[in-house]
């Protein structure tokens, strides 16, 4: 294409009829806007979902990403706004990808985030490489996080919208990943600037709501799916206060999380108790007062580094960290132990810091008026 030819939506320097988009669409309303959007402005749009486990169990399963009706209602998007639509059978990736994974990581007593090993290993490896098998010029999402152009490449930088922000799930995202991928909403101010696209477009998913939970795990009983996948792994145990006293009984340290305070079943005690730690070799959920749960130093391994200098460039970094995807981040010096590992210093302690979870890297960008993600690894116990 000439140098002088203006550079589309997507950033490219072709017209919107020439570049061939692939959607990810999950069956909801952002993806969904996505694709009616990108199809609006003239672009040759191809809508893919995937079916990550079995059809017929996820009917039944409301608010499950990528359940059957989530499906049906992405074909009827695609069929309104006349673009083709794929669904391709991902069960067997994602059961050995990222579910076999989560249950593993429970069963230590880790925290997992399967969501993020989804847009690593599934949606962002063999989805993307399929887009580039159907001669895709990018791949758009629904994420709601921004790509922009700097001096060394695309950035990952947050959304506009604080509240939807996704880049705590996407830190994983490689520089190569980074070229290809395409998030049209992550500039939008609201979530209902979007459904008001979904509304313009009269898309039948406008006023669909939400999913809030994992989506093999719709109904948030992280236990019982555990149960499921790994039968005999909810085996009962004690409850140990840090001191070493016995304090009760459990019936399988799947039920507990690092932090928690309600349902332990240990009433009747002068001092409030939260689990501090679990065991699972004795299994023993131990816990103690809420001051044990502060935690200063880090580490982080599986790091992937998205700066414009390599990582262990320098020995330190001032950097804001995000140890939870609910958390605001903090102010950190990250120091390089190797291409791909860290210890993270927070310089204010940080309460139920947990092994399974995301140690997100941020810094203010105040040219931009938001946060540039300098990617991220994940915490574990050292």
């Amino acid at each position: 294409m000439p140098e002088d030819m203006p550079l589309n939506s997507l950033g490219l320097r072709k017209p919107p009829s020439q570049t061939r988009v692939v959607v990810a669409m999950s069956g909801g309303v952002d993806s969904s806007v996505v694709a009616a959007m990108l199809k609006d402005e003239g672009y040759d749009v191809i809508g893919v979902t995937l079916q990550l486990y079995d059809h017929g169990a996820a009917l039944s399963k409301k608010g499950a990403c990528c359940a059957g009706i989530d499906i049906h209602d992405a074909r009827r998007v695609a069929e309104e706004m006349n673009f083709p639509h794929y669904v391709l059978d991902y069960e067997n990736i994602f059961q050995e990808a990222v579910i076999d994974e989560f249950a593993d990581s429970y069963l230590g007593g880790a925290t997992p985030v399967p969501c993020i090993r989804c847009n690593e290993r599934v949606k962002f490896k063999d989805l993307l490489e399929t887009a580039k098998d159907l001669e895709a010029d990018v791949m758009a999402t629904g994420h709601y996080i921004q790509r922009k152009s700097g001096d060394n490449g695309p950035e990952l930088h947050s959304a506009t919208d604080a509240n939807r922000d996704q880049s705590y799930f996407l830190f994983s995202t490689t520089p190569e990943q980074l070229e290809f991928l395409r998030f049209p909403l992550g500039h939008l101010p609201s979530k209902d600037a979007t459904r008001e696209l979904a509304a313009k477009y009269d898309l039948v998913v406008a006023n669909k709501p939400d999913s809030q939970d994992i989506c093999f795990v719709p109904d948030g009983n992280y236990a019982g799916v555990i149960e499921k996948l790994r039968p005999g792994s909810a085996e009962p145990g004690q409850i140990v206060h840090a001191d070493g006293r016995v304090l009760g009984e459990h019936k399988g340290v799947i039920h507990y999380t690092i932090g928690q305070r309600r349902g332990l079943g240990i009433g009747g005690l002068d001092e409030p108790l939260y689990v501090v730690r679990l065991d699972v070799d004795k299994k023993h959920v131990v816990v103690g007062p809420k001051e044990m749960l502060a935690t200063r130093t880090i580490p982080v391994r599986e790091i992937n580094w998205l700066g414009d200098e390599p990582f262990t460039s320098r020995k330190e970094w001032q950097l804001s960290v995000k140890v939870r995807s609910t958390r605001p981040p903090r102010e950190a010096i990250v120091r390089p132990l190797s291409d791909t590992e860290a210890e993270v210093e927070l310089l204010t302690p940080e309460e139920g810091v947990s092994p399974g979870q995301a140690c997100v890297f941020y810094a203010q960008d105040h040219a931009e008026g938001d946060s540039r993600i300098y990617g991220g690894g994940w915490i574990w116990r050292g």
